[in-house]
């Protein structure tokens, strides 16, 4: 892990942008990190977007965090913001722009081949980004993973004993075979559902919540669209983690 700019923000939070071999992310650390007092960390997942484009909500989530004594960071995903083009992706979001602007159902063709590479492809690099996130001296654990693709999060919670807690938002397409990994999820999930999210079906996020094996998880389900999340909700989600994380 290679640091390539730092800075501190209004509340004192510490920004520093890294880089992990061609992998880009940030690590915002509270005011008072430090190697006697580690911080416990939450991974902050983001749809394939770009870092720099979802900058200011990612940022606001890592201030609301780092206020209750929580480090979070987080990684650009393959093919988006400046890595490498990854034609397959832009071939799964074209199809997918097609199908939604022409008032089609989405097929799961689509969304296998949309959401099954991209999971395949960034869950290593995630874990290779807790490895290093992991060895400064100012972050502990435990970890928690928030946000994001929920198919990501649900591998993670999968095959990363490190993650102990997860709040995922039920917010984007999830094939078929991720329904059967969500029955191996064990962990303590806070699951964050818009209900009337106009590009989520509703009644999958509903089945999928169901699936989860874990013997704690809570479904927090509020009227409004996908970006219409209120200020409490994110509230419960930040007391859930300081249960589980502190």
């Amino acid at each position: 892990m290679h640091f390539t700019s730092e800075q501190r923000l209004d509340d004192g939070v510490l920004e520093r942008e890294f880089t992990l071999g061609e992998i880009p992310g940030i690590l915002w650390t509270p005011a008072l990190a430090s190697a006697s007092a580690q911080a416990p960390l939450i991974l902050l997942g983001h749809p394939p977007l770009g870092v720099r484009k979802m900058y200011p909500r990612l940022v606001a989530r890592a201030q609301h965090a780092a206020a209750e004594g929580f480090a979070t960071a987080t990684i650009e995903l393959p093919g988006s913001g400046d890595r490498p083009r990854w034609p397959a992706a832009e071939q799964a979001r074209a199809d997918l722009r097609r199908a939604m602007e022409a008032g089609e159902p989405v097929s799961d063709e689509i969304v296998d081949a949309l959401i099954i590479p991209l999971v395949d492809k960034a869950v290593p690099e995630w874990q290779a980004a807790l490895d290093a996130l992991l060895l400064l001296p100012e972050i502990g654990g435990p970890v928690g993973y928030s946000g994001g693709v929920i198919s990501i999060g649900i591998r993670l919670a999968v095959v990363e004993p490190r993650i102990v807690a997860a709040g995922l938002f039920a917010g984007s397409f999830v094939p078929r075979a991720m329904f059967e990994e969500a029955r191996q999820v064990t962990i303590p999930l806070h699951v964050l559902l818009q209900w009337d999210d106009e590009g989520n079906d509703r009644q999958a996020s509903l089945d999928l919540f169901d699936a989860f094996d874990s013997k704690e998880k809570s479904l927090n389900a509020n009227m409004g669209g996908h970006t219409g999340v209120p200020q409490f909700a994110g509230d419960a989600a930040a007391q859930f983690f300081t249960r589980h994380l502190k």
